[in-house]
């Protein structure tokens, strides 16, 4: 006699088998793409004999509903994205918006991987930041290229390319410091014979408005082993000053980089070219966590003409 239990499973595995023919011939006749689609996994429950079709038994089979799924109440756009296409939903997109003072606006979107940590590449400029809870991310960056191309890297799966025209870029001069890691680094510029704390003193921790020329860092410092740059960019034109800007790399001894070597990188642009330096610095024993190293000749000065 067949089991209840019995006549389920065998129903059960010949819908499974009429599942799998469709796909199948759904898939022959359908073109090749290169997107990725889910692969679903097939488990065996049990291995049963087959019934005795014999026996004069009734055989009782529960339906089986086979529907597509709808949005439900509540469901945001995204959420509803997800449910109607999950194998385009996870693909990742850059687009780059050229602004003023040669700053691009990039704007990275994947549904379905908030919270991951992205690398961003342009011109030898690299840092680390991530996408927010909702799977994007938009951040401005100081243009090194006036045909700028952006590399958008992900911890996993595929990433994405963005590029766009910097027009504009002739009328700035900017330096980059960047470096792996806390290690304490900071990019500081004294406009005109500035000091430290005066007006002219531009670094990231100064106002907007200390200097004509302004400093911002690239990266999100919170993460583990981040890649963070800091970039200081002036106009050439436009401003009733002139004369030299000194440019100095400091780092400050910590508890995490002392009596370590650390490593960090330049690029200048000037007139529209580009040149890279490596820097190593040994740094003091933690008797000195605290004080500051200041490089003064390892960046050319600066000058700026008045109109």
């Amino acid at each position: 006699m067949i089991s209840k239990r019995t006549a389920l499973m065998s129903a059960a595995t010949l819908c499974s088998a009429l599942a799998i023919g469709l796909v199948m011939q759904h898939t022959a006749g359908s073109p090749q793409t290169s997107v990725a689609a889910p692969v679903a996994e097939l488990a065996v429950v049990a291995k049963a004999a087959p019934p005795d079709l014999s026996a004069d038994v009734p055989l009782q089979i529960d339906a089986i509903s086979l529907t597509a799924a709808t949005p439900e109440a509540g469901d945001s756009d995204a959420q509803q994205v997800l449910r109607q296409k999950p194998e385009t939903s996870c693909e990742m997109t850059a687009e780059a918006v050229p602004g003023p003072m040669a700053e691009v606006r990039l704007t990275v979107l994947s549904l379905c991987r908030p919270g991951e940590r992205l690398t961003i590449h342009h011109n030898g400029m690299m840092f680390s930041s991530r996408l927010d809870e909702t799977g994007a991310l938009t951040v401005q960056i100081p243009a090194l290229s006036s045909s700028a191309v952006f590399i958008v890297e992900p911890k996993s799966g595929r990433g994405a390319v963005a590029t766009t025209s910097v027009p504009d870029l002739y009328l700035v001069s900017r330096v980059v410091l960047q470096w792996a890691g806390n290690s304490g680094f900071e990019l500081h510029a004294r406009e005109f014979g500035a000091g430290y704390g005066s007006a002219g003193h531009v670094w990231r921790g100064a106002d907007l408005t200390a200097g004509r020329g302004s400093v911002v860092q690239l990266g999100d410092a919170t993460q583990l082993a981040p890649r963070l740059a800091e970039v200081y960019s002036v106009p050439r034109l436009g401003g009733d000053q002139s004369g030299a800007i000194d440019l100095t790399v400091e780092a400050e001894v910590t508890a995490i980089n002392c009596g370590r070597d650390v490593s960090a990188q330049t690029l200048e642009l000037r007139d529209g070219r580009l040149r890279t330096r490596d820097l190593t610095l040994a740094m003091p024993d933690c008797a000195a966590t605290g004080d500051f190293l200041v490089l003064n000749n390892l960046l050319e000065t600066l000058k700026i003409a008045a109109n």
